[in-house]
């Protein structure tokens, strides 16, 4: 084999291997789109609280514009979402009262059959507060940890039944302890484990 054919070969492999080990293969999910929350949903036909891994709702309806985020496998988080304002109440159409917001993300535990779907963990992974402006925009760029310090675990959402949640939280003067939710992010269509390529920011 010529010299100029082993050489290009080698740059072949070179570049594959970057590409493998690059930022794309570090993803541990992405979001693309979000939903604001309803503050009620139906139980048996009697409207309760729309709570989500014990995180209680907005108290009035809320919209998210839109959304979209990554989450690398060593914790870091990159998001960007416009237009978090109430879609309810006298101040529809502004963001009202909430000035900064935290991301919370659960995990959940494996699905126990015959349930389709693990339940929620209840012990969130939470980014710092950042500002949200009057429009109802924010950007984060940081690191989300549990109250111990540590980042989600790579099985957090390691199969089609296991997909984590992804909350938008009013900040409520702790940030280890945000307040109420009041929009979500929307995985993916890749979903989780599949980083290239797909909707979103190219972060």
């Amino acid at each position: 084999m010529k010299m100029s054919h082993i050489l290009a070969v080698a740059g072949l492999a070179a570049a594959g291997t970057a590409v493998a080990h690059g930022p794309a293969f570090n993803v541990l999910f992405k979001f693309d789109g979000g939903v604001g929350v309803q503050p009620f949903r139906s139980n048996a036909g009697a409207p309760v609280l729309n709570t989500v891994a014990g995180v209680a709702p907005g108290g009035a309806p809320w919209l998210i514009r839109s959304f979209d985020a990554v989450i690398r496998k060593t914790g870091d988080v990159r998001a960007h979402g416009e237009g978090v304002l109430l879609a309810g109440a006298d101040g529809l159409g502004t963001r009202a009262g909430p000035r900064q917001v935290v991301l919370s993300l659960f995990c959940r535990n494996a699905p126990v059959p015959p349930a389709v779907a693990g339940t929620l963990q209840t012990t969130p992974f939470n980014s710092e507060p950042v500002d949200l402006d009057a429009d109802g925009d924010f950007d984060v760029r940081g690191k989300l940890t549990n109250a111990d310090g540590a980042t989600p675990p790579l099985d957090c959402g390691d199969n089609v039944d296991n997909r984590p949640v992804l909350l938008i939280r009013t900040m409520a003067g702790n940030p280890a302890a945000p307040g109420a939710w009041f929009a979500a992010g929307l995985l993916a269509d890749e979903g989780p484990r599949h980083g290239g390529g797909g909707p979103g920011r190219d972060y």
